[in-house]
């Protein structure tokens, strides 16, 4: 009797170690049938956008629409290196060498471009391609060409090149104007040299001013990633329409910290047109200095806001002078345009064509004066 149990047993336990082999390395082999035919289990799957019945958002069209038309600037220019106090002591060269106090190198810098006309006209930033020497670009289907300067403006800090390729893509204009805070946007360009990249955000102000980056601002903000290398490049809309040139971050680390700012289309166009048609950018001016309006300054002069340009200095033999314009008017209209702040007034001055007569709305110890001024060319700002 105790073999038949010892036998029992080492059977039953050959059983299970059979049973536990097959069922981790062959399950299938354990189903049970029923009925004669296997169980088939249905899995329904979520389609490969993942939304059922609706496409995921995507931006790949208007991506693809933009981005042959944005080029990688390379520039250079010939450095003169610094001579050295010490250059004549033959203990110092001796352990530094001979360096000729006329000796040069290069220095490089990258940045971006927008091709704005297939006759090869390129929009940047002015300080992208500040005193170089040489320019290069290259284009997303991988051609290259030098480029030559066309114009720039410091004011703006914009610049117009032109690239000798022919075949060239270039880009749609849209419209900033209808732009919401909220909107969708994505800036195109060559960040840190990595290549070209594309990054999404939103308008996350407009009208931005008094930041102290140009002379003339009204940027648009956004949270759209911008880093060193973007300078130059593009914003778009969610359609593919260039509406800003990228020219600036705020940052306290040199990266991207979500505020950038990029110069309206509306601005870039301007530029671009004057720049092609005549080599440079003319601006209205009529020889005042002026400051913003405090709420002080506006209780002490008593008016009601702080809306308009306090004339805190006038040109002698400029034309505001000439005009009768004095210290101490409040400008408040500029050929019927209302004036808001400093800012403001300069926009709506430049705008003006020389050579014309405008009307200016001022106040001068609180009463109404309409004065008559003939508008001058503005004086060429340092590069």
């Amino acid at each position: 009797m105790r073999k038949l149990w010892l036998i029992f047993a080492q059977t039953a336990t050959i059983s299970l170690a059979i049973l536990f082999v097959v069922s981790t390395l062959r399950p299938e082999l354990l189903s049970w049938p029923s009925g004669g035919r296997s169980q088939v289990v249905t899995i329904r799957e979520a389609p490969a956008t993942g939304v059922e019945g609706a496409q995921a958002p995507s931006y790949n069209d208007a991506v693809a629409r933009a981005t042959p038309a944005v080029v990688n600037i390379f520039t250079s220019k010939d450095a003169r290196m610094q001579s050295h106090p010490f250059m004549d002591d033959p203990l110092f060269r001796r352990f530094f060498g001979d360096q000729s106090p006329n000796e040069r190198r290069k220095e490089s810098s990258l940045g971006s471009g927008v091709i704005v006309s297939t006759d090869g006209y390129i929009l940047t930033n002015h300080h992208v391609v500040e005193q170089a020497d040489e320019i290069e670009i290259a284009l997303a289907d991988g051609r290259r060409a030098t480029a030559r300067l066309v114009g720039a403006d410091p004011e703006t800090d914009l610049a117009v090149l032109k690239a000798e390729i022919k075949d060239v893509p270039s880009i749609a204009f849209g419209t900033a104007e209808g732009l919401r805070v909220g909107d969708v946007v994505l800036a195109i360009g060559n960040p840190f040299g990595v290549g070209q990249t594309v990054t999404m955000g939103i308008v996350s102000a407009l009208g931005r001013t008094h930041l102290g980056i140009n002379t003339f601002e009204n940027f648009i903000q956004t949270d759209a990633a911008i880093n060193p290398g973007n300078s130059g490049g593009a914003l778009i809309d969610a359609s593919g329409n260039l509406i800003g040139i990228n020219t600036a971050i705020y940052s306290r680390t040199g990266g991207s910290q979500g505020i950038g700012f990029a110069i309206p289309e509306s601005v870039a166009k301007q530029v671009l047109q004057q720049i092609v048609s005549n080599g440079t950018v003319t601006r209205g001016w009529i020889g005042v200095e002026a400051q913003d309006l405090s709420q002080e300054l506006a209780d002490s002069f008593g008016l009601k806001s702080a809306s308009g340009a306090l004339i805190a200095g006038v040109l002698r033999g400029g034309p505001a002078e000439k005009s009768g314009v004095k210290p101490g008017d409040i400008l408040k209209e500029v050929e019927g345009k209302q004036v808001t702040d400093v800012a403001g007034m300069l926009n709506l001055v430049a705008a003006l064509e020389p050579g014309s007569t405008a009307t200016l709305s001022i106040l001068r110890n609180q009463n109404p004066v309409q004065v008559r001024v003939r508008v001058a060319t503005r004086p060429k700002a340092d590069s």
